[in-house]
């Protein structure tokens, strides 16, 4: 079921543009699989989507759909992200482009930042990070409003801030990896409701990733270190069901 565009997203208060229409998404990837969940993802927060396979086609959509932002994998059938990148800005785009890419190399994240993209995710990533990441791009290009302006979740004394990726307990800042951060977003997001590890798999882990829940236990066991650590618990299993995140 489609959410009301009154509704909030699993991400926070729903982002628009100032007349109240849809943030349209551009999707390029040459993995129709990729670009249905990416597509289903970014529907779910109200946001407008098209998507290309090759780069060319890309140009074509970028020039007629004209996207608020694009979210653009470097390795193409015929051109390149990259150079989709430079001829989008050579039209005059200041489209903020998101890179998505498989290789996890400092020279690849150098060159796209250097091409004008403003942010990248590696391959294999969670649905969670990308549409975080989108977020994060179009609020800060001034191109969208929010249903209510504060980025913070906060659940008793643990406050997490969406637009900085800073969490803090009792005000004691607590550095977590991308991973454990988008495992706490989402356990803070429902709290005092319990969440099984194939929710969990399917919100937070990789669109092909294997799948094993074991990695659940483990990813909760990190986060309970760090969150939890010397506290009052906060991060709760359910025997049987899964995991809860309430007030200590």
């Amino acid at each position: 079921m489609t959410p009301r565009a009154n509704e909030q997203s699993a991400h926070g208060p729903r982002l628009h543009k100032a007349d109240g229409s849809p943030i349209r998404v551009l999707v390029v990837d040459d993995e129709p699989t990729l670009t249905d969940l990416l597509s289903m993802a970014l529907r779910y927060e109200g946001w407008e989507v098209r998507t290309a396979g090759e780069g060319r086609a890309a140009l074509t959509l970028a020039r007629e759909f004209r996207p608020d932002a694009i979210v653009l994998d470097i390795m193409l059938p015929d051109i390149d992200g990259l150079q989709v990148l430079q001829r989008v800005r050579a039209d005059g785009y200041e489209t903020p482009v998101l890179f998505l890419t498989a290789k996890d190399s400092l020279d690849d994240r150098i060159a796209g930042l250097t091409a004008g993209g403003d942010d990248y995710v590696t391959k294999p990533f969670s649905l969670e990070e990308v549409v975080a990441r989108l977020r994060g791009l179009i609020r800060r290009s001034t191109l969208a409003v929010s249903d209510s302006t504060d980025p913070r979740i906060t659940v008793g004394d643990l406050t997490l801030d969406e637009d900085s990726y800073e969490v803090f307990r009792a005000g004691e800042q607590i550095e977590l990896t991308a991973t454990e951060f988008e495992l706490l977003r989402f356990l803070m997001r429902n709290p005092r409701r319990v969440l099984s590890k194939a929710q969990i798999l399917d919100r937070v882990w990789s669109y092909d990733f294997g799948g094993k829940s074991s990695v659940v236990e483990i990813y909760i066991s990190y986060l309970r270190k760090k969150v939890d650590a010397g506290r009052e618990p906060m991060i709760h299993t359910v025997r049987g069901a899964g995991y809860m995140l309430k007030i200590a």
